[in-house]
């Protein structure tokens, strides 16, 4: 049982208990993309607005785009060994951390609500004890499987993958049989706003991971190759993602009045009745399990993260490790009975308000870690407020907040409008200014940081030549 149940947090991994390969990336990020809140993404752009030809583009522009940013992160678990959010300290300080952190800690509660919901009703019809019983059933699922940790999770991410891709193509074709799909695409009117909209909700979708992405890479070999790790990442995520977003938006085209508010028996509806209907509840609890525990997990690390910045904790005892655990499984479950009456709108609105705050905390990462640090962090600094690092960053918290606060006339949510966004014809550029304002700030205040430049710490060794590897 020792070798199955994690005993690491946010410590480093050392290079004996490193196992697997990059293609492990592919499997994990397919599972975890092939899924009903993936399907419910690509199905928002068609219901607030856009025709099913320019979503699918647009969705798969966004795809790509994010998918990028999210697999450099991926990148970064083989060479440094550690959770994603624990590097933020190399930006922000090992207590400045915090204030992204806090963000992402939201964002897997927010996930986690929004998963329990959809997955609730599946495993409330399959089970035949109704929608809130179900919620409550699966978070409880959930976060056994998250206390186990890292190989389950890339074992179930295998299953997942399998057993949804098989479940997609049945539905598919059912779709196909059941739609004209030609009719469907034959619309080519473009309108910039949805357009822009579909493009922002995919990226959004994969900008989201990048906050925990490195930790399901961490345990890769140290010399596992960076563009390896980057194309079985993107890889996984883009295909999976688009599948499902490509899925919902043609459902959402074909029958807006029976899809939209009634997603799940929808799906399952238009796969039969009886046993398979059944199967198709089955699949979907599968498929949201699978990125349920990946929020799970990743609030886990990231409450533990932050708590330790301030106590200088490095290791965890299991009896802390399923504390914490419980502590995002019951926020997650309290935040989904609340809102499962108002799903849709509440969802869209979420993952743009996302979109706002994990842009820059990307942008910041990513120029430091490639351009400044070049691929190289003092690991013991990280857990030292007085090292290399510092407890706080000033100055990269004021470039994020900038970075924050430049997105704001360019955004445009149910709850706010950038004023913007109407010269703009109603489209929202929010994550592009997002991504090039911080990234551009913090490049030029971080040149000017000796300190940053200095020899790579005791733990790391020289980076490998960009694009090395296969």
């Amino acid at each position: 049982m020792a070798g199955v149940v994690e005993q690491r947090s946010i410590d480093v991994v050392p290079d004996d208990e490193r196992h697997g390969s990059a293609v492990s990336q592919f499997t994990l990020w397919l599972g975890a993309n092939l899924q009903i809140t993936a399907v419910i993404t690509g199905a928002l752009a068609v219901v607030f607005g856009a025709n099913a030809f320019w979503s699918l583009i647009g969705l798969l522009l966004g795809n790509l785009l994010g998918g990028a940013v999210m697999a450099l992160h991926s990148a970064q678990g083989p060479r440094l060994g550690l959770p994603q959010m624990i590097t933020s300290r190399a930006q922000f300080g090992v207590r400045g951390a915090v204030v992204p952190l806090a963000l992402v800690i939201v964002m897997y509660i927010g996930f986690f609500a929004s998963g329990s919901v959809l997955a609730g009703q599946a495993v409330g019809e399959l089970t035949h004890l109704g929608e809130t019983p179900g919620i409550v059933l699966f978070a409880a699922v959930t976060a056994v499987a998250a206390a186990v940790g890292y190989r389950l999770i890339h074992t179930l991410g295998k299953i997942a993958g399998l057993v949804c891709a098989l479940a997609f193509v049945y539905l598919g074709i059912r779709l196909v049989q059941r739609a004209d799909l030609g009719a469907l695409l034959a619309d080519h009117r473009f309108g910039l706003p949805v357009f822009l909209l579909a493009v922002s909700l995919s990226a959004s979708w994969q900008l989201a991971f990048g906050p925990y992405v490195a930790d399901y890479s961490r345990y890769l070999p140290r010399h596992t190759s960076a563009r390896a790790t980057f194309w079985w990442t993107l890889s996984g995520s883009v295909l999976g993602s688009q599948w499902s977003m490509t899925f919902g938006a043609l459902a959402a085209a074909a029958a807006p009045a029976a899809f939209v508010g009634h997603e799940v028996s929808y799906i399952v509806g238009l796969g039969g009745a009886g046993l398979i209907a059944s199967c198709l509840y089955f699949v979907i609890a599968l498929g949201k399990l699978t990125i349920n525990i990946l929020n799970t997990y990743g609030g886990f690390m990231s409450l533990v993260t932050s708590v330790s910045g301030f106590r200088g904790q490095r290791t965890l005892s299991p009896r802390g490790r399923s504390a914490y655990i419980a502590g995002i499984m019951v926020a997650g479950t309290a935040v989904a009975l609340l809102g499962k009456d108002s799903f849709l709108t509440s969802f869209k609105d979420f993952l743009l308000f996302l979109l706002t705050f994990f842009t820059p905390w990307s942008a910041i990462n990513l120029v430091d870690y490639y351009l400044i640090s070049k691929e190289r962090y003092d690991i013991p600094a990280l857990s030292d407020p007085a090292g290399r690092y510092g407890a706080w960053n000033v100055r990269a918290l004021t470039v994020y907040v900038l970075g924050v606060l430049a997105q704001l006339p360019f955004l445009a949510t149910h709850f706010y409008t950038g004023p913007l966004v109407a010269p703009l014809g109603g489209a929202d550029i929010s994550w592009l200014v997002g991504l090039a304002v911080p990234a551009v700030l913090y490049w030029l205040a971080a040149r000017r940081d000796t300190a940053r430049t200095m020899a790579p710490g005791p733990r790391q060794e020289e980076p490998s030549p960009a694009g090395s590897g296969g």
